[in-house]
């Protein structure tokens, strides 16, 4: 007996007898019930939530994906732009980096005086979000419904109100999201670029962002400090790496380093932070001055 696909339906293919020659459109609903077979695909997990199946058909929609964007959006206009931090979900409370992105995120929030924002998650995310709730600033997030490879139970955060994070199905939308909010739209936005020490996830997102700068569409042509914090010499690897990719002649030479600062300690991501705020201000100067050939020199110097 063959048999012939008519379609499918969530993790279920259904099919008929290629030789049964009746008509689908007179038949009623019964009669299609008695003449199908269902097979259900094996799977290593149970799909027994519905939610799950919604998440795969609404990803099929660009209506979806759009809405969940400007959201992100709309949150970052009224939390305000600032220093964006990526970075582990799986570094617990108990781990010396925790500890380490934990005061940087107070510091910083100090520093720039302005939004901290993370992907709201667990993690080294949780330290710079509570680094900047101990300094007294304000802070927002882009959540997802999975980190550390397990699925979130509920869309609600531990501890923040609901009213500073989004809770993404669309890991786009939080890109989209995390990237806006380090755009300097103006000479005197203070934000930045945080990568702390992360897996597949955080390497994702530094080399996005990565590209977006280096192909200036980031959004803005203003520059944008980018901070790859070397806890431990963490990212050493990483980095010979990237000098093996200026030896073949994928990178050119100093391309890299003119893109971001990789720093061994906070103290040194806050002095460059702080060198970052006075060229800001050297700019606004000069540039009333019509002297911006001076900021440009500033410029060189302290990204040197």
């Amino acid at each position: 007996m063959g048999f012939s696909v008519l379609g499918s339906l969530g993790s279920r293919i259904l099919v008929r007898n290629s030789h049964h020659r009746s008509t689908l459109t007179i038949q009623s609903v019964r009669e299609r019930e008695r003449r199908t077979i269902s097979f259900k695909l094996s799977s290593s997990r149970p799909m027994s939530s519905k939610s799950q199946v919604v998440d795969v058909d609404e990803r099929t929609s660009p209506n979806e994906v759009r809405k969940e964007i400007e959201r992100c959006y709309e949150l970052i206009h009224r939390l305000g732009r600032g220093v964006v931090y990526l970075g582990s979900s799986r570094m617990g409370p108990d781990h010396s980096h925790y500890s380490q992105a934990l005061e940087l995120g107070r510091e910083i929030a100090n520093l720039l005086e302005c939004t901290s924002w993370t992907g709201a998650g667990p993690g080294l995310m949780d330290a710079a979000t509570k680094g900047a709730l101990q300094a007294g600033k304000p802070v927002g997030g882009f959540k997802i419904g999975k980190e550390a490879g397990e699925w979130t139970a509920s869309n609600f955060h531990a501890y923040l109100p609901s009213e500073v994070y989004l809770t993404c199905r669309f890991f786009s939308a939080r890109k989209h999201g995390l990237v806006d909010a380090a755009v300097r739209s103006s000479s005197g936005d203070r934000t930045a670029v945080v990568a702390l020490p992360g897996g597949i996830g955080t390497l994702d997102e530094i080399f996005e962002i990565l590209t977006l700068i280096q192909l200036q569409r980031i959004g803005s042509e203003l520059p944008v400090p980018f901070l790859l914090m070397n806890y431990d010499s963490y990212y050493s690897k990483l980095l010979d790496f990237l000098d093996v990719c200026e030896d073949w002649g994928t990178l050119s030479k100093g391309e890299l380093s003119s893109l971001w600062k990789v720093c061994d300690s906070n103290a040194e991501a806050l002095a460059f932070l702080a060198e970052f705020i006075t060229y800001i201000l050297v700019t606004k100067v000069t540039m009333k001055m019509n002297c911006k050939v001076h900021a440009e020199q500033f410029l060189d110097n302290i990204w040197s």
